[in-house]
């Protein structure tokens, strides 16, 4: 296995981390409040970021997102690439890739995904949803939703349709969450016919692509890859910022960093960060090689939720009271590493689903 990104993987990470970085200001996430930065979304797009994802790979898309979690920038990226560009490419017909990837590159839509499944969410046959999804990653951004039946069949919905419900709610971190409310609301399949129907006939020659329940594992495992290296961007900019105070805020006349037990801690959180960053890495590559990767998708998602989880709550106490601020940035990284736990699932359910599907591999 060899993570080194290509000429074109730099280039994107390199440009998103100049964005960032620029745009993703202490100010202007604090002014931003729970909603989405319109202004940066747009230079994302503008700067052709979203478009280059079907370039440069789920890889390519891991180390978009480090850049966006060392930031914590409020843009609808991981869900628009993940469930709406990547799984169009991929799972979808000529006709609806020719149809939904144009605007999705440039922006003007955006895609979220209702994963993990429901069974709740069902399909009659004539391809109308109905269903209840209580929370859903910038939801009140989206203009597609891409939601899966109880059999988990993957279907495409839009929010202006009629039967289609959004109520805001707000989570723990500002990612514009709502709930999505399904009264028969008319569903698209993916990689079925271009009209509104529950029959799979369309064409699909994408280069991982499946069907029925096995596209769903697929945007499932890339979906959890993705979000996976949203945190290990999350937590290398929490680290960061707790190296930062630690090594200029003096105590009895000493750097707080010169404490064996600020260095111990420090020194756990850069492991358990790297460890969310290479299972992550492992994951994206075998899926742009084609390579069967849904074991270390649950891997990458079972480290990034929890040693996500006890590096964001480091990199705070090593801020000491300074990171009890609810307004200090950390406390930032802090919500998103919670959050980022939560939407993964806690690490004993990731690990039984993991176990479950080791068993069945070595069963075959």
């Amino acid at each position: 296995m060899d993570f080194t990104p290509t000429e074109e993987q730099t280039a994107a990470q390199g440009l998103a981390a100049q964005i960032f970085g620029d745009l993703a200001t202490h100010e202007r996430l604090a002014a931003a409040g729970t909603g989405t930065d319109a202004e940066l979304w747009k230079e994302l797009c503008a700067a052709g970021l979203t478009a280059a994802v079907e370039e440069i790979g789920l890889l390519g898309l891991v180390l978009l997102l480090e850049e966006q979690g060392r930031t914590t920038a409020q843009v609808p990226l991981a869900v628009t690439c993940a469930y709406g560009l990547l799984a169009v490419a991929e799972h979808g017909t000529d006709e609806q890739r020719e149809r939904l990837l144009p605007p999705l590159r440039d922006g003007t839509a955006v895609a979220t995904g209702a994963f993990p499944a429901r069974d709740g969410l069902r399909a009659d046959g004539e391809g109308r949803l109905s269903g209840t999804v209580p929370y859903v990653p910038w939801m009140r951004d989206a203009t597609l939703v891409l939601v899966a039946d109880a059999d988990r069949v993957l279907w495409i919905t839009r929010t202006a349709d009629p039967g289609v419900a959004v109520t805001p709610v707000e989570t723990t971190a500002p990612w514009s969450a709502a709930r999505l409310t399904l009264d028969r609301a008319p569903g698209e399949r993916l990689g079925g016919p271009a009209g509104r129907t529950g029959t799979n006939t369309g064409t699909n020659t994408g280069a991982n692509s499946v069907t029925g329940a096995a596209a769903y594992g697929a945007v499932l495992a890339a979906s959890r890859t993705a979000f996976a290296g949203l945190q290990a961007g999350v937590c290398a900019g929490s680290l960061a910022r707790a190296v930062a105070h630690t090594t200029t805020r003096e105590q009895f006349g000493r750097p707080l960093s010169t404490n064996q037990g600020v260095l111990l801690r420090a020194a756990d959180a850069h492991m358990d960060t790297e460890a969310i960053r290479v299972t992550a890495y492992e994951a994206a590559w075998r899926h742009d090689r084609g390579l069967p990767y849904a074991a270390q998708a649950l891997t990458a998602a079972w480290w990034a939720s929890e040693a996500g989880k006890r590096v964001v709550h480091a990199g705070q106490h090593l801020h000491g009271g300074t990171g009890a601020d609810l307004d200090h940035p950390v406390h930032r990284h802090f919500l998103w590493g919670r959050q980022l736990d939560a939407y993964l699932g806690c690490g004993s359910e990731v690990l039984e689903e993991l176990g479950q599907l080791l068993v069945k591999e070595g069963s075959q």
